[in-house]
């Protein structure tokens, strides 16, 4: 996945010039909290402890004071998400994407060890569990997105059988590994779904560095890789969906578009698949080797409440940020309804913004700083190449370097594998 965020994926290097300016704070102190929250209201309260959420904390202790801040997350590991693709491919080790959570809280920032119940902002309060409620003067939610394994009938039990894996979980990113070291002869088969993912590109990043694998060890002239896409294009950028067509085109992979993955029979190695033109008709396959990406949606708190649209995700200015309803409530990141693809770097370009917007919402201004819907992701093609693709809200390339990114290159993947991780840790979360 991208390279600079917890609960969102690819890297993000626009924002990573001015992650490098300065306003980096020193590394925080291990942050300790009391399981619910110490107080009843805080100034500015953050839903999410991910990417978003800690960097907007970061941000928000410079404005109120940390005293007059809090973070609702109640996970106690926060995770590097970007690296699970290299940890799939084996590239990586699981245990260098993860951290607790209270290392990566900024220090003197109240950590509320709890999960959101119900959101009620005519009335500034949120519910916690055990029935706490937490008010607040602002409200910014950086609550992810959740994902479904569920929606896969006889998901997620089959990652109990070998030869099936995911590099969107921690649980079963280390079983793609297992999957691709014990494959003999047969269909590797990779997955998108027929939902909003984090990371389109990812879907398809490891199947090129199982291509990369096979071919190392000897085995991809027994290999019949497999892209089955709900999709109707390779990627939704057509400068780079060019590019990685050819490739895929030399790596002799197979894609089947508008297919989504209904059902898997782990016990005998079959993936059912909708034929989403021919709505009903289904097709099974063989598989080898199968990487699932699943059916990804809001979070359940997300559904249903005031501050989301029909489809559950938080209704916000796409140019600012600010709730379009109540003016003193905030989103970012993959949880909220920004027409831009789901990625680590729309967080920190958008947490640049959002900052902004806060700054003069109070002091009562309008906000002027406008997100123009940039977003990265870092499209792995072998183990040690990368086309880095760059756009904005229109599927523009919004670009960096003064180079063709589309092509292939080595000095994007070490920017990938080694200099965003340390940017991640160091530099957007704080």
């Amino acid at each position: 996945m991208s390279a600079v965020g917890a609960v969102f994926s690819c890297s993000c290097l626009r924002s990573g010039v001015w992650l490098l300016k300065p306003g980096m704070q020193k590394m925080s102190s291990l942050h300790t909290a009391a399981r619910c929250a110490a107080r009843d209201y805080y100034e500015v309260l953050v839903l999410g402890g991910g990417a978003g959420g800690i960097a907007m904390s970061a941000r928000m202790k410079r404005r109120v004071g940390a005293e007059n801040v809090a973070v609702v997350e109640p996970s106690e590991t926060h995770y590097y998400q970007p690296l699970w693709t290299l940890v799939g491919g084996g590239a990586k080790q699981l245990a260098a994407s993860a951290r607790p959570t209270g290392s990566v809280m900024p220090s003197g920032v109240e950590w509320i060890r709890s999960q959101v119940t119900a959101l009620d902002p005519d009335k500034n309060y949120v519910q916690l569990e055990n029935d706490i409620k937490v008010s607040y003067k602002y409200l910014i939610i950086a609550l992810g997105i959740s994902l479904h394994y569920e929606k896969i009938k006889g998901l997620p039990e089959g990652f109990n059988h070998p030869k099936i894996g995911s590099n969107y979980s921690a649980q079963t990113v280390e079983k793609t590994w297992r999957a691709l070291q014990d494959f003999k002869e047969g269909n590797a088969i990779f997955t998108f779904p027929n939902t909003p993912v984090k990371c389109a590109g990812a879907p398809q990043k490891i199947m090129y560095l199982a291509d990369a694998y096979l071919r190392k060890t000897g085995k991809r002239s027994k290999a019949n890789i497999m892209f089955n896409t709900s999709l109707g294009v390779i990627f939704g950028v057509k400068k780079y969906a060019d590019a990685l067509l050819e490739i895929i085109k030399d790596k002799n992979i197979v894609v089947n578009y508008k297919r989504s993955l209904i059902e898997v029979r782990a016990d005998k190695q079959e993936a059912v698949f909708e034929n989403l033109d021919k709505p009903g008709e289904t097709e099974v396959y063989q598989y080898e080797m199968l990487h699932v990406t699943p059916p990804m949606g809001p979070p359940a708190v997300l559904i249903n409440s005031p501050v989301s649209d029909a489809s559950g995700w938080v209704d916000v200015d796409k140019e600012t940020l600010q709730h379009k309803k109540y003016p003193n409530v905030f989103g970012i990141g993959d949880c909220t309804n920004l027409p831009t693809s789901k990625t680590a770097a729309a967080v920190a370009a958008q947490s640049g913004v959002l900052d902004k917007t806060i700054s003069l919402v109070m002091k009562n201004k309008l906000p002027v700083k406008k997100y123009d819907g940039y977003t990265s992701c870092p499209l792995v093609t072998a183990y040690n190449k990368v086309i880095l693709a760059e756009f904005d809200y229109n599927g523009q390339p919004l670009e960096t370097f003064p180079i063709d990114q589309s092509k292939e290159r080595r000095t994007m993947y070490h920017m990938k594998a080694d200099m965003m991780p340390l940017l991640y840790w160091n530099a957007l979360l704080k």
